[in-house]
């Protein structure tokens, strides 16, 4: 087992670059089942999840040939064998439920256990059967097993009772093979949706509108393989942007779209933060007054849940009341916990955060309850007095690639230990 021990009150300063996101990367090495061909997926962040989602095309007969050199993947799946429902791996991580559209799309049938995941709320399935099921497949739960099976899919009108990011991906990919239109109406929106479609559009995809409310697929016969770069991590971005702002300190962040991170800059504005915008890059000045502010998570373009925790641990120091709702998942607030081991003083009431700024975090044990609970707790960390021992710290690495030598470089006295 390893930790994280931060060591607070250092001001960071210099820039960093920022990797392929990761809720890109792994829908795209999901989607390369759809094509027999060679595809090769640049500047792929060597995440556990990557590795989880490689070693499982690898259990499914896939050849993967993984360059830790210059982050690259090269994927064949000419091969590829049924998926084996019980298998470990599937069980390890949700993402690997999207294995299921882009099977049914190409060998009509598919087996799967129940997917897992952070423990942030429930995350049902159900958006995704529905439109298998509307696609013509026949769909059957039971043991925790989800079998589908369609002699062939065909195109139809599916509407999206909330904009699931996962459902609209898995819907996405099962109908650019089906015969006929397929219409995803209350489709997800986020620029990693958008990503995807790029991907599937460079294989020799039919698809129109990706990135809005309203997706219009007509079916092909067949893809190609192809090279592809996926999009930055805008909530690694995001993560060093409230660093910069937690530490009075400037960054440089290299590898940002300035539009995927807009709900986010927009509130660091309101805060009292100022961006220098360029090309692929932004600088960020943190040194400023800090006034609280108050947010609400919504599905993109809206504040994205995936912030939140992060922006709560800077909320936590800045004097005045601040107020979190968080909509998109019910049990999001499990980090609240940690940092009020820290010193912050958050009230809890439902699904809102009620928070007090206090003038000092101090230093404690902690742990990274989830993915991005863990960036929140290296965040507080940054700036508490004394040292603090971060627990879990396999649910970050899920997340964030060379975390600590990133922050490292810019100043932070932080280390990874052995336990």
């Amino acid at each position: 087992m390893e930790k994280i021990i931060v060591k607070g009150g250092n001001k960071l300063s210099g820039e960093v670059n920022i990797s392929s996101a990761k809720n890109s990367v792994l829908p795209i090495i999901v989607a390369t089942i759809l094509c027999p061909d060679k595809v090769i997926i640049q500047n792929s962040p060597m995440l556990e999840d990557v590795n989880v989602i490689c070693n499982l095309l690898n259990e499914l007969n896939c050849d993967i040939n993984i360059s830790k050199i210059n982050n690259s993947l090269t994927i064949n799946t000419e091969n590829i064998i049924p998926a084996d429902a019980n298998s470990e791996l599937i069980k390890k991580m949700r993402a690997s439920f999207l294995i299921m559209g882009p099977m049914l799309a190409r060998f009509g049938y598919c087996k799967l256990s129940l997917p897992g995941g952070c423990n942030i709320g429930s995350r049902p399935i159900d958006l995704h059967l529905k439109g298998f099921k509307a696609l013509g497949a026949d769909v059957n739960i039971g043991h925790g097993i989800v079998e589908a099976s369609a002699k062939k899919l065909i195109g139809n009108r599916i509407y999206l009772d909330f904009p699931s990011v996962g459902a609209t991906e898995n819907i996405l990919m099962a109908s650019v093979l089906a015969e006929g239109t397929t219409i995803i109406e209350n489709a997800a929106e986020e620029p990693e949706v958008w990503d995807l479609a790029n991907f599937l559009i460079s294989m020799g995809a039919d698809i129109d509108g990706a990135g809005t409310g309203k997706i219009v697929i007509n079916g092909v016969k067949t893809l190609k393989g192809i090279t592809y770069k996926p999009i930055f991590d805008r909530i690694e971005a995001g993560t060093f942007m409230i660093a910069a702002a937690i530490t009075n300190s400037i960054i440089k962040i290299n590898g940002v779209n300035e539009e995927h991170l807009r709900p986010l800059i927009e509130k660091l504005k309101e805060c009292g933060i100022i961006f220098t915008e360029k090309d692929d890059c932004i600088i960020v000045d943190g040194r400023g007054d800090k006034k609280p502010i108050d947010i609400k998570t919504m599905p993109y373009p809206g504040f994205p849940t995936d912030m939140q925790p992060q922006m709560m641990s800077l909320l936590s120091i800045i004097n005045g009341s601040s107020i979190i709702t968080e909509t998109v998942f019910e049990n999001r607030f499990m980090h609240v916990a940690e940092l009020a081991r820290m010193g912050s003083k958050i009230k809890i009431d439902g699904r809102t955060a009620f928070i007090e700024g206090v003038q000092n975090l101090t230093g404690c044990e902690v742990k990274a309850t989830d993915l991005r609970a863990g960036a929140a707790m290296i965040l507080a960390g940054l700036i508490a007095e004394g040292k603090t021992e971060i627990n879990d710290i396999y649910h970050i690495d899920r997340g964030y690639i060379n975390v600590e030598e990133k922050f490292k470089n810019l100043g932070a006295d932080i280390i990874r230990i052995s336990k």
